[in-house]
């Protein structure tokens, strides 16, 4: 059974998240396992299109990066004292700089949601295949059939409910970030890193010392895309006021220092030679996680082991951007900035509506991986071409909308009687913004490229667009009168 209303709808019920609830949804779409595993080589500057990076000093850019996330955590926690709602992003930028602005962020932002989980879900049934058939020398599926898989996944957890979806999440995040920070601490002593940390958070360790740490650190930040999406549960979390705030700061301190550790053991692996780990840019931790004799530290098993906790991080990145993207979408219709059909709510009290849409989204681009060769880059497998242009709008457009909130914080949050920390956190934060978005544009090759200009479009769109429609939100933290929607028979 689905519900339809007109009057202002809200997600959940009385069946409320949790602290620990609205952490996994963070911490499951910044991804940590996937994201050092596979962008090291980037903050270092080996796969870098600028060609630039810290190089043995990308434990230093990490560093600096989380310094700049986390003032841009700050502001996120102060304006989720002041709103609670299920487009909480969209919402804040509305409240600093007006509804106009404010709608063409929501569209952007939630596109870029829809396009990261949309990349990784075939990446996801890529790399599943290639490793099977890589380790095991067989392939008992093939890529279209794990990716048809993922849907019917997906599309299960966020129906039946986000506490479902959560503590999916917050499983597949503490399984795999306990393995790869307990091998990474291990490599870290095996290799002898350990006398040699002064070199990871050293300036004269970069080949091109500051300007290549700065490089580094336009990579760093991607890293922690998606730490602010626990702010979209907050129709759906039991005082919201108080467990946001400690959800979003509390993800940032502590992924922070995994990916710190965790960059640092793959320098320390190959024992600050940036030549060899070149030559194993692809992902160096399933190196260092191999047999002694091809370089590692371990063994077949642990490879394996590795290989596998990825693989379930990656999945709980494609939950949370599922469910991240379903609530802005719903969002924006109940406001009017989209259909209003996209406002329905199953009986689980969950926006079956916007989730049809994001399903459709990602089936659309199996299809293309499938069937096109339209964003395919030389030398790599098609899904991991549209993971790359996927990637790099998704990480764009989400930059742009940390640059929007930081600068309208100025104005939404002057209120709180913070001065010095709001300009603190708007500067910092606003600086490591801006450096992202250079990143996603300079010295970027065809067709990736035109990722970002995509969502210089869609931005420029929704500004037309939200000038013609109904008088726009203002982003107030009223929401008296709401409807709640039906809890169903789930209790988990």
């Amino acid at each position: 059974m689905e519900k339809d209303t007109s009057a202002r709808t809200s997600l959940g019920g009385k069946h409320k998240l949790t602290l620990i609830d609205t952490i996994a949804q963070s911490v499951g779409l910044m991804g940590p396992v996937f994201s050092i595993a596979f962008l090291v080589p980037l903050i270092v500057g080996i796969t870098a299109a600028s060609g630039s990076g810290a190089g043995n000093a990308a434990s230093l850019a990490v560093l600096i990066a989380a310094v700049g996330v986390m003032g841009l955590g700050w502001i996120v926690a102060e304006y989720t004292r002041k709103i609670q709602a299920a487009g909480s992003l969209y919402d804040y930028v509305t409240d600093g700089l007006g509804g106009r602005v404010g709608t063409a962020a929501g569209w952007l932002y939630y596109a870029g949601m829809l396009a990261l989980g949309a990349g990784i879900l075939p990446m996801i049934g890529g790399t599943l295949h290639d490793i099977i058939q890589s380790e095991f020398n067989r392939a008992p599926l093939p890529y279209f059939v794990w990716n048809v898989l993922l849907v019917i996944l997906v599309g299960t957890i966020i129906y039946l409910g986000v506490v479902l979806s959560t503590r999916v999440q917050l499983t597949l995040a503490l399984i795999s970030v306990t393995v790869v920070l307990v091998f990474s601490i291990f490599v870290i002593i095996k290799s002898g890193g350990l006398h040699h940390v002064a070199t990871g958070f050293s300036v004269s360790s970069s080949p091109t010392h500051w300007k290549g740490v700065f490089f580094g650190v336009l990579y760093g930040v991607l890293l922690f895309t998606g730490f602010e999406t626990s702010a979209n549960l907050a129709e759906e979390t039991d005082r919201p006021e108080r467990n946001i705030p400690r959800a979003v700061l509390t993800s940032v301190l502590v992924i922070g220092g995994f990916y710190i550790i965790g960059s640092f053991a793959q320098i320390a692996g190959f024992h600050f030679n940036l030549s060899a780990l070149g030559k194993n840019a692809g992902a160096p931790l399933f190196t260092l996680a191999g047999p002694k004799a091809m370089g590692g530290f371990a063994g077949i098993g642990i490879r394996r082991l590795v290989e596998l906790v990825v693989i379930l991080d990656m999945i709980a990145v494609l939950v949370g951007c599922a469910v991240s993207a379903s609530r802005g979408i719903f969002a924006l219709a109940r406001d009017s900035r989209l259909p209003r059909q996209l406002t329905k709510i199953s009986r689980y009290g969950t926006p079956v509506g916007a989730s049809g849409l994001v399903l459709f989204v990602y089936a659309v681009v199996i299809l293309l991986v499938a069937w096109t060769t339209a964003f395919a880059i030389p030398s790599l497998p098609e899904y991991v071409s549209m993971f790359s242009w996927m990637s790099t709008f998704g990480g764009f457009a989400i930059a742009v909308i940390y640059l929007f909130i930081a600068v309208g914080a100025l104005r939404g949050l002057k209120s709180t009687g913070k001065s010095w920390q709001l300009y603190l956190a708007s500067l910092v934060g606003g600086l490591v913004t801006i450096a992202a978005i250079y990143g996603a544009i300079y010295k970027v090759t065809s067709p990736t490229v035109w990722a970002p200009y995509a969502g210089i479009v869609i931005l420029i769109v929704g500004l037309v667009a939200a000038g013609m429609m109904p008088t726009t939100p203002k982003g107030t933290a009223d929401f008296s009168g709401l409807t709640d929607a039906e809890q169903g028979p789930l209790k988990i």
